[in-house]
């Protein structure tokens, strides 16, 4: 009987693993305001496709004008969404999420270190990393039943699974030389029962740092009225 049970679960995994086309990561419903931004006032609902929760747009902002980006080192704001997070991962991380940023504006933008004409500057904080739970997470997926025997953290909570990870950042983009701000935004993640990287309980925060990377590209190329501009993938 136990030999037949690891079976069905066995093949349970393989053809969820191979059927599953739900996105990696989510929108969570809601945000964590850090203090990394300069003025929170000024932000609104997002409610564009790949829009950030919380974001501003400068109006008068003209960003045909920049080719050039000046990318600050992703940093840490310290709080409590991330002060149980070793040295060791936070690093990794922050190392993880700059070089896709540094991938994502390379396509379309000269990437230099000092201020000048047509240059912006991109500056982002990590304000929120969880850990998902691997070996929970991969029960829960393959046998979505055992929710109810794990108590509330099995439940979908703030719009996430129980289980999966986190990650919250804040970014903000501001004229080089002059340091007026172009754009700001606040949004957080979370991770789906997609069963791909579960063995990794970064995993979901990664993923969240691919789609920003991915939607500042297409935000951008939006912004600039780029043609054919290549949507991010969840």
């Amino acid at each position: 009987m136990q030999t037949m049970l690891l079976r069905i679960i066995f093949l349970a995994f393989l053809f969820l693993f191979f059927i599953q086309g739900c996105a990696a990561t989510q929108q969570r419903r809601d945000v964590v305001k850090t203090g990394f931004l300069s003025d929170y006032s000024l932000l609104t609902e997002g409610k564009g496709k790949h829009e950030a929760l919380l974001r501003y747009i400068n109006p008068d902002a003209d960003w045909r004008s920049y080719n050039k980006v000046m990318l600050d080192s992703v940093t840490v704001w310290k709080n409590k969404e991330t002060q149980d997070v070793s040295p060791e991962d936070l690093q990794k991380l922050t190392d993880f999420a700059y070089t896709h940023l540094h991938t994502a504006l390379s396509w379309d933008y000269t990437i230099v270190t000092q201020p000048g004409p047509g240059v912006m500057r991109a500056a982002f904080a990590i304000t929120e990393a969880e850990a998902s739970n691997p070996a929970a997470d991969v029960v829960t997926s393959i046998i979505p039943q055992t929710r109810i025997l794990t108590g509330a953290k099995g439940l979908v909570v703030g719009g996430k699974p129980g289980f999966v990870g986190t990650a919250g950042l804040e970014a903000k983009i501001t004229d080089a030389q002059t340091g007026k701000i172009l754009a700001m935004a606040v949004d957080r993640r979370g991770g789906t029962k997609n069963l791909r990287g579960m063995t990794n309980e970064w995993n979901d925060v990664e993923k969240a740092y691919i789609y920003w990377a991915a939607a500042l590209r297409y935000r951008l190329c939006l912004l600039r009225g780029g043609e054919n501009c290549v949507e991010p993938e969840a």
